[in-house]
């Protein structure tokens, strides 16, 4: 099923500041799973319960692996800048790390955003 606005219906992950350039990097999520996709992954609180636009740090996780310690940034739709659920994932600058988490949010449900 399409979405109008987008023409695509799923969630989305990206790499969205310029790769291997700063000391942090920022991953965003965004579609109707983001909130759940970055949930599975951060043990340290619920953030479907969550308000929107707040900032939650802890470890990110997946299979009980720290991946890292991040910043989450939550924007619940419709007051975001995509109309849609967005997580802002900031987290260390190394190319590796930002890879295992985009990796991480991949296996969770998201695809990596592409043009279409």
């Amino acid at each position: 099923m399409m979405n109008k606005l987008t023409g695509w219906d799923d969630t989305i992950v990206a790499l969205a500041t310029p790769p291997g350039v700063g000391a942090i990097g920022v991953i965003r999520l965004s579609g109707s799973n983001a909130i759940t996709i970055a949930n599975e992954l951060f043990p340290a609180k619920n953030l479907l319960i969550q308000p929107s636009h707040t900032i939650h740090v802890g470890f990110l996780k997946d299979a009980g692996k720290a991946l890292d310690e991040v910043v989450l940034s939550l924007y619940k739709n419709p007051r975001s800048y995509t109309g849609e659920d967005v997580v802002e994932i900031s987290c260390h600058g190394s190319p590796y790390i930002q890879q295992q988490i985009i990796e991480s949010c991949i296996r969770n449900g998201a695809r990596l955003a592409s043009f279409r």
